[in-house]
C-alpha cells in the first residue's frame, strides 16, 4: 500500500514543494503532495531554478491550499517553517504521524542575485538531506 505524504508550510512556493520534489525522486510509489496555508501565487522561480540543477522540474507545480487535503487521510504530514520566524501550520485532517523538519525561508533571503542564489541552494541542499534521512529512518525504516 503505498504511504502519503503532505509537507506544508505558509506559502507552498519554496521549502515544501522543494521537499515534495526530492521525496517523489527518491521513490515514485509514495503519494506525495505539498500544501500551504496561504498559498503564495506561484512557485518562487528560484526555487524552480535550483531544483532544476538537481533535475527535478518543478516548473509545472502550483501553491495550493491545506483545505484542499482536509478531507483525505495521510500517514505523514510534515511541516517546514523555521520555528523561529513563523508559526506552522496546522493540518486538522486524519493523519497517522506529524514531524517538524523546519528550514530557513529562502524567499526572504536579501542581498545581490547572487547572495539570494546561494541562500536558495543551502536550503535546497539541507531539504535534500533532511528529507532522505526522513526517508531513509522513518519510511523505509533503515538504520544509519
Amino acid at each position: 500500500m503505498k504511504q502519503s505524504i503532505l509537507i506544508l508550510c505558509t506559502g507552498n512556493s519554496c521549502r515544501s514543494q522543494m521537499a515534495e520534489g526530492f521525496l517523489r525522486s527518491f521513490d515514485h510509489e509514495l503519494e506525495v503532495f505539498s500544501a500551504g496555508t496561504i498559498p503564495a501565487g506561484e512557485v518562487h522561480p528560484l526555487a524552480v531554478q535550483v531544483m532544476r540543477e538537481k533535475g527535478i522540474d518543478l516548473s509545472a507545480n502550483r501553491p495550493k491550499s491545506v483545505d484542499e487535503f482536509l478531507s483525505r487521510p495521510f500517514d505523514y504530514v510534515v511541516t517546514v517553517c523555521d520555528g523561529a520566524n513563523e508559526s506552522c501550520p496546522m493540518f486538522s485532517g486524519e493523519v497517522k504521524q506529524r514531524l517538524h523538519i523546519g528550514f530557513d525561508d529562502p524567499a526572504g533571503a536579501t542581498g545581490s542575485s547572487d547572495e539570494v542564489l546561494a541562500v536558495f541552494r543551502r536550503v535546497r541542499d539541507e531539504i535534500e538531506a533532511r528529507f532522505s534521512e526522513f526517508y531513509r529512518e522513518t519510511i523505509r525504516g533503515e538504520k544509519s
